[in-house]
């Protein structure tokens, strides 16, 4: 891999490391505790529980991206970056792109 692409597959992760920090904002927003006071209804409120525990899920799973982001961005620059953790080809610039946290290519990641 050259320094030009490890260069844009560098900028693609800043951006999306920035881009998940606001959703996980946004989820750990939607996932506050929901006060009794509030005068709703049984199946309202039973609603917003369901809501609740589905934003927990989103919450996890943006943390989880977060992490491999993070990961990936500090192992750009070793010499096995881009390549598959399982069969050592090189993973194509275009999956790098659009995943960079990946690890493996197309067919190992099966």
């Amino acid at each position: 891999m050259n320094e030009n692409n490890r260069s844009d597959i560098k900028n693609k992760i800043l951006e999306e490391i920035d881009k998940t920090e606001h959703e996980i904002f946004h989820y750990k927003e939607l996932t506050k505790p929901i006060p009794p006071e509030n005068a709703i209804g049984r199946v309202s409120r039973m609603d917003a529980i369901n809501n609740k525990s589905v934003n927990e899920a989103a919450l996890r799973k943006s943390e989880q991206k977060l992490k491999g982001l993070r990961i990936a961005l500090s192992n750009i620059g070793d010499p096995e970056f881009g390549q598959c953790a399982k069969c050592k080809q090189e993973i194509p610039l275009g999956r790098i792109l659009l995943l960079p946290h990946a690890r493996f290519c197309v067919n190992c990641a099966r």
